[in-house]
């Protein structure tokens, strides 16, 4: 491998109400997923509230721990997985993220995805993705293959069953200190 990188894969339960009624069908202790080029988390993807306050506005986001959706729920708890990837590959998920970054405004919530995984029917839309597909589908279109399904199917807690992520921290997300690149 050159130039041997990582990537970094965030799963989080915020206690939500919209947390709990996902949780209440899938048992997995993080129902939100997100991905991250930086150990320290300040440069984070993934579909999500674009307002804190309201569940149903959902779309592409730039996650910040800071003001965003975390920082209204200092109850958080998360896992974070690190993910040894090439250069190229590197570069390739950048490439994908651009188009996502590039076109935010029409991407939409796949809140009907969500049901699809409980139905194990994947349920895709061209420009609509729920966060773990998106995760997923980010890795996919850069050759990564975790699993053997299409990302419409895949879960946050597919993440937390993949061997080829390495675990680095569990906890409070408001309690994460990385460690110096």
């Amino acid at each position: 491998m050159e130039g041997n990188q990582s990537v970094f894969i965030l799963l989080t339960n915020t206690g939500t109400l919209f947390t709990r009624l996902i949780q209440g069908y899938t048992r997995a202790p993080y129902n939100h997923a997100s991905i991250s080029f930086t150990r320290d988390l300040s440069e984070m993807y993934s579909f999500g509230r674009k307002h804190p306050s309201n569940p149903l506005n959902g779309g592409f986001v730039k996650e910040d721990l800071h003001t965003g959706t975390f920082s209204k729920y200092p109850n958080t708890t998360c896992v974070i997985y690190e993910l040894k990837v090439t250069e190229r590959e590197v570069e390739k998920m950048k490439r994908v993220l651009h188009i996502f970054i590039r076109s935010r405004q029409k991407y939409l919530y796949n809140i009907l995805g969500v049901i699809g995984i409980a139905l194990k029917e994947p349920v895709e839309f061209s420009n609509s993705y729920f966060c773990s597909q998106f995760v997923a589908e980010i890795l996919d279109r850069s050759g990564i293959k975790l699993w053997n399904k299409l990302p419409a199917l895949v879960t946050p807690d597919d993440f937390r069953q993949s061997t080829r992520l390495e675990l680095i921290y569990q906890g409070k997300l408001n309690q994460y200190r990385p460690g110096s690149e």
